[in-house]
């Protein structure tokens, strides 16, 4: 009986050696502990979501938001800088030696007046940078994302014998104007603290069911331009035509003109959007008017395409205008704005290895892979730099169950982002991205054991 305990003993030891299932289930003890810690801090997360979406701030005003989540930080044991680029800060939480990790949450709102109905629903106004007076609501999510993110660091300073290395935690100004990334990069960020070996962030999906995760290996999200043209001419009596330059017609060849950039210049394995969004000329019935301005937004995934696309745009509005006759001085002006959010690529490595173990620490089931978008995010900007960073944005469900259901059945569309009606489903969405967040840092950090 001995012999046949020891042999018994022994085999089980190989058996555990050789089957990884034994790892799985080792790792799944230590998961189960971080979600029911997470699971007990969900109460004061939810308060916090209501009180970030009860009070909106506007891309580059978010003063209050950004003291709030300072606040939560330092409780959380992090050393806080603030004011980096705007209203952005870094917490910084120092836990041995090992790779350096940046988390990225926003903190902006949108012009968007809210009619979602929940109790907690945004009832503010403000002033906008044009003096206009406008609504406010965080109709992208960046409210569940800081509770998210603030979910994550309290979580990550209790676990730290879970890990090692250092957590950089940044919250970003003025994304919904693709220029908050920027802005905390000129102001120091990669060189006043602590250089990441990678970058994280999450973004909530109106389409995905709240609970799960979606990943995009390489281009997740576009290049976006915009850009302005205004079409010149030389205006009179809209009985006499022949004695004007017409900027209507000039204008109306463009916009058809424009939509064979797509269709005939770019390779149909590449990806690109030429959108005239905004056209607006003339004041009266039977007046020809000297200028019409036109609005356009441009999409793309490389550089080659992007560079491509804004040289056509230039090449054929000039060529239509001399070809209507128009002399150099009145030529159409094109107008790149100042605006540009370079296409986001997630490094399909590192999407590889943060995959894996997020499906052990939330199901496998609730962890799928998505197409890329035509939309932008100026979080690619933390990969952009010199030091090329490996960087992964995650999609983040947020759509409640039944109403997900709902859509599938009736075909109804659901409310998109930056919609007045976009409302996600909390309780799930935080928890998940509470879970994701930690469970990259875990896979990138965590300690063996």
């Amino acid at each position: 009986m001995k012999f046949l305990i020891q042999c018994t003993f022994a085999l089980c030891l190989w058996s555990s050696w050789l089957c990884p299932n034994s790892e799985a289930q080792s790792q799944s003890q230590s998961q189960k502990y971080i979600l029911e810690k997470r699971d007990q801090d969900y109460d004061y997360l939810f308060d916090l979501y209501q009180h970030l979406h009860r009070n909106p701030e506007l891309s580059f005003h978010e003063e209050k938001t950004s003291r709030r989540i300072a606040a939560e930080l330092k409780k959380a044991g992090f050393t806080v800088t603030e004011k980096v680029g705007g209203f952005g800060l870094v917490g910084v939480l120092k836990n041995g030696k090992g790779p350096t990790i940046l988390l990225r949450t926003d903190l902006d709102a949108l012009p968007v007046r809210e009619e979602t109905g929940k109790p907690y629903a945004s009832k503010l106004e403000t002033k906008d940078d044009a003096g206009k007076t406008v609504a406010l609501m965080h109709a992208c999510g960046h409210d569940i994302h800081m509770a998210a993110f603030v979910g994550a660091a309290r979580l990550l300073s209790e676990i730290k014998d879970q890990w090692q290395g250092t957590l950089l935690m940044i919250a970003q100004p003025a994304e919904e104007r693709g220029a908050g990334a920027r802005a905390m990069l000129k102001d120091g960020l990669f060189e006043r603290f602590p250089k990441p070996d990678y970058c994280i962030a999450q973004h909530v999906a109106a389409t995905l069911e709240a609970g799960k995760v979606a990943c995009v290996s390489g281009y997740a999200l576009a290049n976006v331009d915009s850009v302005d043209i205004t079409v010149r001419g030389r205006g009179g009596h809209g009985a006499a035509p022949h004695t004007t330059k017409d900027p209507v017609v000039l204008a109306s060849q463009i916009v058809i003109a424009l939509q064979t950039i797509v269709s005939r210049e770019t390779k149909p394995t590449d990806s690109a959007v030429v959108t005239v969004g905004s056209i607006h000329g003339g004041a009266k019935h039977n007046i020809i008017p000297n200028e019409v301005k036109l609005q356009l937004t441009l999409r793309s995934y490389t550089d080659e395409v992007r560079e491509h696309t804004i040289a056509a745009i230039k090449r054929i509005t000039k060529g239509l205008a001399e070809a209507a006759g128009l002399p150099e001085n009145l030529l159409p002006v094109v107008a790149v704005k100042n605006e540009y959010t370079p296409a986001t690529y997630n490094d399909p490595d590192l999407v590889t290895r943060l995959r894996k173990n997020l499906e052990l620490m939330i199901g496998k089931e609730n962890v799928v892979t998505a197409d890329p978008v035509m939309a932008g995010e100026d979080f690619s900007e933390y990969g952009r730099t010199e030091d090329e960073i490996p960087i992964c944005i995650f999609w983040l469900g947020g759509v409640e169950t039944e109403a997900m259901k709902d859509s599938l059945s009736s075909g109804q569309a659901l409310p998109s982002l930056h919609s007045s009606l976009f409302a996600p489903d909390p309780e799930p969405t935080i928890k998940t991205g509470v879970a994701n967040l930690v469970s990259a840092v875990l896979s990138l950090a965590g300690k063996a054991e």
